[in-house]
């Protein structure tokens, strides 16, 4: 099978399509960039389809690596027909592909090899004929090692269990049964009751794993990992020896008694073991595929979460017995000035933090304020909202989760070589409100805060589609040349890190860019480079005006001829809707009909952000910590993390409520992401109250 004909059947994608992104991505094309300039190749493809061929193009490379692997290893072997060749190369199936070469793996020896060695194989046959009397057959095998009838007719069952094994056939039948009919079941470990506390839930349980959640899965994997309960997967005992008895056992003499024997063995002592693991590890790929998607979801709306903009922004990064970190950022995120307040026990110091906080909004002309949602949040924010200002300030809170592995990590040292963690935590709030996306991209993503189980998941897997995620949400937005650290610039298409950082060299020591030509100016900053990064990067007060746009410079000459046919200048045709609803693309047969739209729709709103407007939520004031809370009351809140079974949502307290996904709508809801966003302000009900154990069970209202 071609690899074409392979991605085709998968993605349900047009060949055509298929070919030409095949050939973008061989020649070094990103995703982003195909997906935005290059639609009429594709077909309009998107993203997701994007990623997918070049997934599935992968996974077909993999499939062809292993089965020239198995060829050489059968080869070696003096094993290999030109029947079996033909047989592994026309199988795209992993599985299947493993089940054909079971046969002659090298392993430890085994009963089977050593009843081989004995010379029983041809007893094995005999037996498998199920013609003839067993133990006569079998008395002319007593020779050698072999001391007796019974030993040789076990060594000959040994020999035909392994066979059964290895039947490709059976083992296929029996997967279907394990996936159909399994059962997941967990056990507590003996003496494990105390440091098993909280898996209690699951000391004792069995369900079918066709409805076993990815999540529940994943926690109950995680627990057998630890050594804390014991997991397993099988389907009934008797059902799967009975495909064995009908495939092999063809009449009730000895003989079929013999083999009988030799399925209920080989089912319990080779069969269960091995395709109980590959149950368990199928279902842990499944379950890996559905968290990494949940996880990519939610990065991506973090990612995207509306800015304040260029502000002046007074960033606070709470405590009680330390103090409360005050720093002071300009409009581009520099520092101005760092202080430490004591308005909270045990210093209590809230006058003097008062006129210190009111000082600095003064002093530096401050239009807006960042609190850290962590220890201390709120009571700063009521302290905060306590003060007068000689002005109008919105008071933000903002999630921190992560802040400290960036306010440690070496980025952080590189900016800020000269102050300590506090310092640089605080920094970092008031980045993120500025700009969740410059910030966030400086931290792991799995420190962010929004994923489920992501230490349990492949991590292999996770890094690929969180680096997905974040590539891609920096191109949709676009960067700007002269402003981006080199952490943000490293992801733009066709850049990476020592490209970045050359750009910011050139900025150091040339100044800042006046269009995108000048690029070719910067160091290793080949033409390849240029036309994958160029339609991203952003120029404010440029030379030329579509610099500041997502028009690429190949179409500039597009853009030309659009205000020629207009009677204007470029520069009169950015944002003049009304000229520009006037031009039909038929005008302009040269250009492409998907590049016409996407020019055309530039043009109306060059350079315009896609992310929304950051707004303020207001937390009851009167809600403080879970012993406020009643059952029945409606309260305001924000989305901050969407999961599998639901949503997790902050109300104001240390603890995060779970809207269940049962909870979500009044209709059946499978996937919660397609009814609540990460960041969405949202009214609830409280519906639970687990004060010990820290739960809030909630309801969305509409």
């Amino acid at each position: 099978m071609e690899k074409v004909q392979f991605i085709t059947q998968l993605t349900s994608i047009g060949v055509k399509s298929v070919e030409n992104t095949l050939k973008l991505i061989e020649s070094g094309a990103t995703v982003p960039f195909i997906s935005r300039y290059r639609k009429e190749q594709t077909g309009n493809l998107d993203e997701v389809q994007i990623t997918a061929i070049r997934d599935e193009a992968k996974k077909y490379d993999d499939i062809i690596a292993r089965q020239q692997t198995i060829i050489k290893s059968i080869e070696q072997q003096d094993k290999l027909s030109q029947e079996l060749a033909d047989k592994i190369n026309s199988t795209f199936d992993l599985v299947e592909l493993e089940d054909i070469y079971l046969p002659f793996k090298q392993r430890k020896e085994t009963r089977g090899d050593k009843a081989k060695k004995a010379g029983l194989e041809p007893l094995a046959k005999m037996i498998m004929s199920q013609r003839g009397d067993l133990y006569a057959m079998a008395a002319r095998f007593v020779k050698g090692t072999i001391d007796s009838e019974e030993e040789a007719i076990q060594g000959a069952k040994d020999i035909i269990a392994e066979w059964i094994n290895e039947s490709v056939s059976v083992r296929a039948k029996l997967r279907n049964l394990f996936t159909r009919k399994g059962k997941l079941s967990s056990k507590l470990v003996k003496g494990k009751e105390t440091e098993a506390e909280k898996y209690k839930d699951y000391f004792d349980f069995a369900e079918p794993l066709y409805k076993t959640a990815s999540h529940r899965f994943l926690a109950l994997y995680r627990a057998d990992r630890e050594g804390l309960l014991k997991l397993t997967v099988q389907p009934e005992k008797d059902e799967a020896i009975d495909i064995l008895h009908r495939q092999f056992v063809r009449g009730n003499d000895d003989c079929s008694t013999a083999i009988e024997e030799a399925c209920n063995d080989a089912y319990k002592r080779l069969l269960l073991p091995s395709l109980q693991n590959e149950t368990i590890q199928t279902q842990k790929e499944k379950a890996d595929k559905d968290a990494i998607k949940v996880f990519s979801t939610n990065l991506r709306q973090l990612l995207l979460a509306p800015p304040l903009g260029e502000k002046r922004v007074l960033a606070i990064d709470p405590g009680f017995r330390t103090g409360c970190k005050v720093v002071c950022i300009d409009e581009h995120g520099s520092l101005l000035t760092n202080t430490t307040i004591y308005p909270h026990p045990p210093q209590n110091e809230s006058a003097p933090a008062k006129a210190k906080i009111a000082q600095l909004v003064e002093a530096y002309k401050i239009e807006a304020i960042a609190i850290g949602d962590g220890t201390a949040g709120r009571e700063t924010e009521s302290f905060i909202k306590h003060i007068r200002f000689n002005r109008d300030l919105q008071v933000f809170s903002v999630r921190e989760d992560g802040a400290s592995i960036y306010s440690a990590s070496p980025i952080a040292r590189k900016e800020f070589p000269e102050y300590d963690v506090t310092v640089r935590g605080a920094v970092s709030i008031g980045r993120r409100l500025m700009d969740p996306l410059a910030e966030l991209v400086k931290i792991d993503p799995k420190s962010v805060g929004v994923g489920q189980y992501q230490h349990e998941v492949n991590q292999t897997q996770l890094k690929e589609a969180l680096d997905d995620v974040v590539i891609s949400a920096v191109n949709t937005v676009g960067v700007d040349l002269n402003t981006a650290s080199p952490y943000l610039l490293s992801y733009v298409s066709g850049l990476g890190p020592q490209l970045a950082e050359n750009i910011v060299a050139y900025r150091s020591e040339v100044g800042k860019f006046t269009s995108r030509e000048e690029l070719k100016k910067v160091k290793r900053l080949g033409d390849k480079a240029f036309e994958q990064a160029a339609g991203f990067l952003r120029i404010r007060e440029g030379i030329n005006p579509l610099d500041n746009s997502s028009v690429h410079p190949e179409s500039y000459k597009h853009v030309e001829k659009i205000a020629k046919k207009l009677g204007l200048k470029t520069v009169d045709l950015i944002g003049n809707t009304e000229q520009l609803s006037k031009i039909k693309s038929t005008d302009f047969q040269e250009i492409d009909s998907y590049t016409f739209t996407d020019i055309i729709n530039e043009l109306k709103k060059p350079g315009r952000d896609p992310r929304k407007q950051v707004k303020v939520l207001e937390f009851d004031s009167s809600i403080r910590t879970i012993e406020d809370l009643k059952i029945g009351m409606e309260l305001e809140g924000i989305v901050t993390n969407v999961t599998a079974f639901g949503a997790f949502v902050n109300i104001g307290i240390k603890e995060n409520g779970l809207i269940h996904k049962s909870q979500l709508s009044d209709e059946y809801v499978e996937d919660p992401s397609q009814y609540i966003r990460l960041h969405e302000h949202v009214h609830v009900r409280v519906l639970e109250i687990d004060v010990p154990r820290k739960r809030v069970g909630l309801k969305k209202l509409k």
